[in-house]
């Protein structure tokens, strides 16, 4: 079953909250057990791995002794390696009966910490490159010859002549793949002239713009998003003006610059009516600043599926990498924007935005659901190698501070440190929060 077909058998919080659960202890799990499979490949002892915290609802010891869990509050997780004083590994002993000195936490080797703390967020971000590289693997990439598979549904005053298998040369006086053109230089019109090759012969039929105004994706708690527009919806008017390419729609709604807008989609057949407000949104351009631009949250495509060529897995995986990249550099920039002031912290998002984003993209299908948890695992990675103390980046500073003075931190300095950290995580925590509920609902 597919997971959208979920959301009309349950209700919608309850369809939220389970698809954040998931996406959440995936990560999670895999986070974990990254610190534990190299903390006991590096020869430290693990005792409790668990996925949530609070009380235990599922145990059991394995041959090794180490307790493996399922705990009531699905919203984290912990590995507790032999002598750590709690789940965060701060403080404790080395000195643990019946275990050598080594096998602890606090007594292992410089290199074997390190590595182990260093491994949650690596096997994140290694989570979301298999993601990312099954995705490419998966769909290939188009054919050089822009050949058509299929066509989605489309209105019917949208005329399309075009028919499986024929070989699209041009629109008007766009050439696909002659550099320099783009199809959004044509004009918002009903119908143009196709050169097309089928069966061997050079024809001109009629089609609608190659990027119709149809719903491709929605991005979370977008004013479509919240306006209940669905994956597939076809716009064709915009306050009773007929739109029929996508870049009309966003010249549209940016020419609207935050007031309500009145659309009319087609869906299944049926027109119906919505009313919605664009929301300014920073958009990451070419050279890697932002640009806030007014935005209803949708992305559109080709009418048509175009046939495709499959990839190899190293060219996916250069594919999976290079995606990985964009999302780190994306995140680090969009957050400099953030301090700075050159966009608004309405982009930090807490839970609630997360759990709701969460459920928008299970929404829209098992794929976009899975690239999320790609995204989102790449997120929780770079977040926990920020240097707070308490997250992993904090343990890997005083990791580093030991490896330049040759001698541990003082356990005062350190206790008044993660108190810092914890009073940090808390606060942006805190503020997330009122973003998702208060001040950017």
């Amino acid at each position: 079953m597919d997971l959208s077909a979920l959301l009309s058998a349950v209700g919608d919080n309850v369809f939220i909250l389970l698809a954040f659960v998931v996406a959440l202890s995936v990560i999670v799990a895999i986070h974990e057990y990254g610190h534990y499979i190299v903390g006991r490949w590096s020869g430290i002892y693990a005792e409790v791995f668990s996925i949530g915290f609070g009380p235990v609802l599922w145990s059991r010891k394995d041959k090794r002794g180490t307790v493996w869990q399922i705990a009531a509050l699905p919203f984290g997780g912990y590995v507790k390696f032999l002598g750590d004083a709690n789940a965060a590994s701060v403080g404790g002993t080395a000195n643990v009966e019946g275990f050598t000195e080594r096998q602890t936490m606090l007594g292992a080797p410089l290199w074997a910490r390190t590595l182990t703390v260093l491994a949650g967020p690596v096997f994140n971000f290694i989570l979301a490159v298999l993601i990312f590289t099954g995705y490419f693997m998966w769909n290939g990439k188009v054919s050089e010859q822009l050949v058509l598979v299929d066509s989605f549904d489309l209105p019917a005053q949208l005329v399309n002549e075009l028919e499986v298998g024929d070989r699209i040369i041009a629109v008007e006086d766009i050439i696909f793949g002659e550099e320099g053109t783009n199809v959004d230089d044509l004009p918002n019109q009903l119908s143009y002239d196709y050169r097309v090759i089928r069966d061997g012969q050079e024809i001109i039929v009629q089609g609608p713009h190659p990027i119709v105004p149809r719903v491709d994706r929605l991005s979370p708690r977008s004013a479509a998003d919240d306006a209940k527009l669905k994956v597939g919806d076809v716009i064709v008017s915009v306050d009773g003006a007929p739109i029929y390419a996508f870049n009309g729609l966003v010249d549209a709604v940016q020419a609207a610059q935050g007031a309500p807008l009145s659309l009319t989609a087609w869906r299944d057949g049926e027109l119906m009516e919505f009313t919605l407000t664009p929301r300014e949104t920073a958009e990451r351009q070419e050279d890697g600043s932002f640009e806030n631009n007014y935005r209803i949250g949708i992305a559109g495509t080709f009418f048509f599926t175009p046939a495709t060529d499959r990839i190899g897995p190293w060219e996916a995986f250069k594919y999976g990498a290079e995606q990985l990249w964009v999302s780190i550099s994306g995140s680090l920039v969009g957050l400099w924007q953030v301090i700075t002031g050159g966009i608004s912290t309405c982009n930090i998002s807490g839970p609630v935005a997360i759990a709701q984003a969460s459920g928008s993209m299970a929404a829209q299908g098992t794929e976009n659901y899975v690239l999320f948890i790609g995204m989102l695992s790449a997120a929780v990675g770079l977040l926990n190698l920020f240097p707070i103390p308490v997250l992993d980046g904090g343990h890997l500073v005083f990791y580093a501070y030991e490896a330049v003075a040759r001698r541990k931190p003082g356990e005062r300095a350190v206790q008044f440190l993660m108190l810092i950290g914890v009073s940090l995580v808390g606060a942006l925590m805190v503020f997330a929060l009122l973003n998702d509920l208060i001040l950017c609902p």
